[in-house]
């Protein structure tokens, strides 16, 4: 009689095996929400082919994905590098909109450069200067 019965009556192997069922069935389940998430996005297709394909995988899981990936790899990739370009878009025009707002110091420097260049009068400078202080 063993010291460790359950080690004796679940072998190695059979970890090994539920390990890897267990991997396999987390990897399924990001396949499939991967896969709802492209079809929910597309544009092209109308809801009536989308509420097939969502049958298709909920009925046959593992063929349904697979089906999918090699039906619309092409696609699925270039609308998710459309994705990340329009992100991308927007916080480079957010970062500029951020960047590009002058502050007090930006006015008073930009006005002391017309001053210099003899664009503006001294009491121009000191009234941009004083304007900008106060706000």
């Amino acid at each position: 009689m063993s010291s460790l019965p359950f080690a004796a009556d679940y072998p190695f192997l059979n970890i090994l095996w539920s390990m890897l069922v267990f991997v396999g069935f987390f990897f399924w389940i990001w396949l499939a929400v991967t896969v709802f998430m492209d079809l929910f996005r597309r544009r092209d297709m109308n809801g009536f082919v989308k509420a097939l394909w969502v049958i298709f995988v909920i009925i046959v899981p593992l063929l349904g994905v697979l089906v999918y990936l090699i039906a619309y790899h092409d696609s699925m990739a270039d609308r998710n590098a459309k994705q990340v370009q329009a992100a991308q878009a927007v916080f480079d025009e957010q970062v500029r909109q951020a960047a590009g707002s002058a502050g007090p110091a930006t006015e008073i420097a930009t006005a002391k450069s017309l001053l210099d260049a003899g664009a503006i009068s001294q009491q121009e400078y000191d009234r941009i200067k004083s304007q900008a202080l106060t706000s």
